[in-house]
């Protein structure tokens, strides 16, 4: 994992921090590798698995997409978290009315740019989960009013917010729609496979 260069914690009580985190003003920029280098003439998203239609957009047809203007805090493995982050797009559950995703599928696999993957039950990602009030997920392209900076994975990644961030997929390439688990790059290298910050799951047997 990439951890840019000055990142310092800086602890600071705050009832919104779940167990064992710390604020975080800044944005660290946190990945598996590189950052991927990906022309906007060249992307695309494609859905499909457990869907009645697969479908694939360019940039020009994602932007057009229904969005929506979200703020949410953010809460990273590596115990920072972010408050009251400001992002823009497309509603997952928009999505997956539009391909028409199968009863049978239990889970969403993210798949991005640099060959990154993880899992996400869908319950954690349709609208008015258990527990959940309107949207849960996005396909995110706007951050602080800006496109989305390449380093915090621009042109759009995944946002899941309420799970712990490396579930919030990079570079996002593909959403494949599947029936059973498949754990991810970090799954199957020692994370939890769910990472619900307010439990701590961050590693396999928390």
């Amino acid at each position: 994992m990439i951890i840019n260069e000055g990142f310092k914690p800086k602890r600071k009580a705050n009832e919104k921090l779940p167990p064992g985190q710390y604020e975080e003003t800044g944005f660290p920029v946190l990945s598996l590798g590189p950052t991927p280098k990906i022309d906007l003439g060249e992307w695309r998203l494609v859905v499909d698995g457990l869907v009645e239609k697969e479908l694939s957009w360019d940039w020009k047809e994602f932007a057009a997409l229904p969005a929506e203007d979200v703020t949410k805090d953010i809460h990273c493995v590596t115990k920072w978290s972010k408050f009251d982050t400001k992002w823009r797009g497309v509603p997952l559950d928009h999505i997956m009315d539009l391909a028409g995703v199968s009863p049978e599928a239990t889970h969403l696999i993210a798949h991005s740019y640099d060959g990154y993957s993880t899992n996400i039950p869908i319950e954690d990602i349709r609208a008015g989960g258990p527990g959940k009030a309107g949207s849960q997920a996005w396909v995110a392209y706007l951050y602080d009013g800006k496109p989305l900076e390449a380093e915090h994975g621009g042109p759009a990644r995944l946002l899941v917010p309420h799970l712990y961030f490396w579930k919030s997929a990079k570079w996002l390439k593909r959403l494949e729609f599947v029936k059973g688990d498949k754990p991810g790059f970090w799954e199957t290298r020692g994370y939890h496979n769910y990472g619900d910050p307010w439990k701590e799951q961050r590693y396999t047997n928390d």
